[in-house]
């Protein structure tokens, strides 16, 4: 599996999908020789972004889509650089095509970490969808274990239940608490990026 710290070329098309670093990323897109992907979540886009990104959350990311994009270079960003680095692997076949997909190493931490803008809407919870649900997963495994040993085994229900749910998340990548957390009234303006978001094509 490729991995945003295994660097693949071709030498026929001079394409690449070696990591780049931020600053160099941002040299590439200031002279307009690259299109920016952020493969994060539209909440995590709507709260945090670089500016001119194109949203493409990873579920979606296949090499058709990075194509439409029409761009000969494509550069990826996610949160730390993990979520890009499984995107640059859906992308392997671009290559043959003369199109590069390189990840940002590091992610949009590393591009701010080296003084490079985002555009920050502080409106937005700081805490994405996800983390929120590990959140609220979390402590109902902890509570419904400690009161299943001290209380009423009965309690033992609660995580048994959480762990159901996350077996059905993993098997079919749907999550109903993530779905209904998205919900509550501080997630909702994050649910979709609105006119300020670009996304991507679909192929």
């Amino acid at each position: 599996m490729l991995t945003a710290t295994s660097p693949i070329s071709s030498s026929n098309s001079g394409a690449t999908h070696a990591p780049i670093s931020p600053r160099d990323a941002q040299a590439l897109l200031t002279r307009g020789g690259a299109t920016l992907v952020d493969v994060r979540e539209p909440d995590e886009h709507a709260r945090e972004r670089i500016e001119g990104s194109t949203l493409l959350p990873l579920g979606q990311v296949s090499a058709e889509r990075l194509a439409a994009l029409g761009s000969s270079t494509v550069l990826i960003h996610c949160k730390s650089g993990r979520r890009g680095g499984d995107a640059v692997g859906r992308a392997a076949e671009l290559l043959a095509r003369g199109i590069s997909v390189r990840n940002i190493e590091g992610g949009i931490e590393a591009w701010r970490a080296a003084g490079l803008p985002t555009k920050v809407d502080a409106k937005r919870p700081k805490l994405g969808v996800m983390q929120q649900t590990q959140l609220v997963i979390g402590a109902c495994v902890v509570a419904g274990t400690a009161l299943g040993a001290f209380a009423n085994p009965w309690f033992l229900i609660l995580p048994a239940f959480m762990g159901a749910g996350l077996l059905m998340a993993g098997a079919t990548g749907f999550c109903g608490l993530a779905n209904l957390i998205a919900l509550a009234p501080w997630n909702r303006a994050a649910s979709s990026c609105g006119t300020s978001c670009n996304t991507a094509p679909r192929a």
